[in-house]
């Protein structure tokens, strides 16, 4: 049985296909580093593998308030607005609008790294293990898992 998209999803990939290549990295790059700091509290307070259970959970490719509500709750989402707003040709409107999309997203690629055997537990998902480790060399964001991604993928095959 095949899926009918949403009006809502329909009109955000709409919107979403017009960004630039840089506009759409620097959305990434700065809602990485707010899901960062949400995984690496939930780490803190809970344990990796609560931090990978909602990498299993909210992660995906459609939109999911949930997801946004989830990791970066009302004030961290105003937060993200405001940092985006200081970016030319971002809208507040629109940037509330993509959060429910690109925090998803941003899941789904730390979900990548995930042990095939043991999808649950955080010690075998060396893409999400090196996201939260950022203090290695003070610079690790959302660009930086997509390489280590595209590696662990590429060593799949």
């Amino acid at each position: 049985m095949e899926k009918t998209p949403t009006a809502s999803a329909i009109a955000f990939h709409s919107s979403l296909s017009r960004l630039e290549g840089a506009v759409m990295e620097t959305l990434l790059s700065v809602v990485g580093g707010y899901v960062r700091s949400s995984l690496q509290q939930t780490r803190a307070t809970q344990g990796a593998d609560q931090a990978q259970a909602l990498v299993n959970q909210y992660s995906g490719t459609g939109p999911n308030p949930q997801a946004v509500n989830a990791l970066l709750g009302t004030s961290m989402q105003q937060q993200v607005v405001q940092d985006l707003m200081q970016r030319p040709g971002l809208n507040p409107q629109t940037i509330q609008s993509l959060l429910p999309v690109l925090v998803p997203l941003a899941l789904n690629l730390l979900r990548s790294g995930a042990s095939t055997q043991n999808p649950q537990s955080a010690g075998g998902n060396s893409v999400l293990n090196t996201f939260l480790d950022s203090d290695c060399d003070g610079d690790v964001d959302l660009g930086d898992a997509m390489r280590v991604a595209g590696q662990f993928l590429g060593s799949r095959q």
